[in-house]
Parts: structure tokens; sequence; C-alpha cells
């Protein structure tokens, strides 16, 4: 069955709820009048709301509105662009310093637009504390707030504790400030190597100069000559 909407003389109705080009209600006109309103504008009446009683039909580039939806899906599907999902197990009395590690990976993760399932691994009589897991993943999830957003909420799994954290930026976007981060690291390494050279061969010239001192009338005096 296809599912392009009915334009011009495919509509078989005898009046529809006609609504103008700029989404200004028109009100219920025969079809007949709507297809010569079309006609005098170099518009298609396009079905909208089959449905309804009578049918809405709008006023509009039928070929314009087509390429335009087109484009919008391309722009959408490229900027969905292949998010992975990383994972992240942590133990439920983890030291501080493994802690900062592991959130260092996930903000890592994030930052680069990617999903991070973190996953509590409990051990014998820890599975009776569910509400440590609760809180640690709790401190994760506030201490990455700027990077990610919580999109699974904490949730037991037999002897696991999983919670699902997505990135705030999408991955294009994440690309892209990777991108703009690279060019800005480059661009000081080669100011800083042209200030470095600059200042080495300032202390060569420097030196030469001090070495190139004039000969005055003390220098032309044989040492061997008693004054």
């Amino acid at each position: 069955m296809s599912t392009e909407p009915r334009i011009n003389d495919r509509i078989r109705v005898s009046e529809v709820r006609l609504v103008g080009p700029n989404g200004e209600q028109v009100g219920i006109v025969r079809v007949e009048d709507a297809l010569r309103l079309a006609a005098e504008n170099d518009l298609d009446l396009v079905e909208v709301a089959p449905m309804a009683r009578p049918p809405v039909a709008k006023l509009m580039d039928y070929g314009k509105f087509k390429f335009e939806a087109a484009q919008k899906e391309r722009d959408a599907r490229r900027n969905q662009s292949n998010v992975s999902t990383k994972e992240m197990k942590l133990r439920l009395k983890i030291d501080n310093h493994d802690y900062e590690t592991k959130k260092g990976h996930v903000v890592r993760f994030l930052k680069a637009g990617d999903k991070v399932k973190i996953t509590i691994m409990f051990r014998g009589r820890e599975q009776s504390r569910p509400e440590m897991g609760m809180d640690l993943l709790r401190r994760l999830a506030d201490d990455v707030a700027e990077f990610g957003f919580v999109e699974s909420a904490p949730k037991q799994d037999g002897r696991n504790m999983l919670m699902v954290l997505g990135p705030t930026k999408k991955k294009t976007e994440a690309r892209a400030d990777q991108a703009a981060d690279r060019d800005r690291r480059i661009a000081e390494r080669k100011s800083n190597a042209e200030q470095d050279r600059a200042a080495e061969a300032q202390m060569r010239a420097a030196a030469t100069s001090a070495t190139k001192k004039k000969r005055g009338p003390a220098d032309n005096l044989d040492p061997d000559i008693d004054l």
C-alpha cells in the first residue's frame, strides 16, 4: 500500500478543510474550489489528514516539500552515525584511585559521543546491600554530568547492577570538537616551536656579539715589553 498522500485530482471527496500555504485556516471549501486556488497559485493540493471529517488538505509545492523531507531524513541518518556502547565495570568497594581512573575512561567515552554501560559486580554478602550500588552509580552519574546523562536508570540484574549513560553531544558534534581540539594543539605546538627557535637565535646572536668585542689600544701592546 502506498504511503504517499493523495494530491490534486486524486483527492476523491466533495469538500476539504483547506489550509493555506503559510498554515492559515481557509475553512471548508469544495474540492473544485480548492483545486482552482492551487492552480492559480501554482501550487498543489495535498491531502494531509485523510481520516478527518472532512479531510484536511493543504496548498503547497509538493515537489519542494518532498525534496526538503528527503534532505532532513538524510541529515538525520548522517547525525546518527554509529553510536557505539562501551562498558565499564566497577567493584562495590572500589578505592578512590581506581574510581578516578575509571571515571576518566567514562568521560573519554562520553566526550567521543559513545554510550557507556556501567556494571557493578556484587560479591557474596554485597548482594544484600543494593543501596550501596545505587549510591555509587549516582555518584558517578553526578561526576560526569557535564558530558553524559542517565539514559537507563540503575537496575538490578542478578549479581550485577546496570546503568547506561548517554553522551550529551552527538557523535558528529563530538568528532568536530575533537578535530578542533587537535587543530588547536597543533597550532600551539607550532607557535611554541617558533618561539623556541626565536629565543635560541637571540641567544646565539648575543653570544656571538660578546665574542666580537672591539679591539682597543691595550689589545695591541706586546706583553713582553716593559713600559
